[in-house]
């Protein structure tokens, strides 16, 4: 167990406890870049819908099947955050139980490896969900080009 009461002791508790925190600034990009992508597709179908109530009602079925498509990338990105921020909750517990298990001197390793355990299945099912929507919006794209150079 860690001796907590001289200055080395306290200087290793906050090195071990603060480690993770890299960690956290890694996640804060990822939700940058997931928020980033909702919030263009929600863009998007804010101008699909514009479209679909004023104009002509000849290319509706098309409008209709991009915003069916614009929803299932926001659910897949919404799902995405979720994850991402659960992420960062269980690091966070990380980080206080490794300090208060410092302090406080008792056992943490099991407790803190399953918390860690936890966050990362978390966030490489986060990564997941956003490699999926990437697909998707990919997808979609490709197809969409490979229409038009026909």
């Amino acid at each position: 167990m860690l001796e907590i009461n001289t200055v080395s002791g306290v200087a290793h508790a906050i090195q071990m406890a603060v480690a993770p925190v890299f960690l956290l600034s890694a996640i804060a990009m990822i939700l940058n870049v997931l928020t980033n992508r909702l919030g263009r597709v929600t863009d998007r179908v804010r101008v699909l819908e514009a479209k679909l109530e004023s104009g002509p009602t000849g290319g509706a079925v098309a409008l209709q099947v991009e915003i069916s498509t614009l929803s299932k990338r926001a659910k897949l990105i919404d799902c995405a955050i979720t994850l991402s921020t659960i992420t960062s909750i269980l690091v966070c517990a990380v980080i206080a139980i490794l300090f208060l298990g410092a302090f406080l001197c008792f056992d943490i390793n099991i407790t803190v490896m399953v918390l860690f355990i936890l966050a990362m299945l978390s966030l490489v099912s986060a990564l997941l969900f956003l490699l999926r929507e990437i697909l998707m919006a990919t997808l979609k794209l490709v197809a969409k080009t490979s229409r038009e150079a026909k």
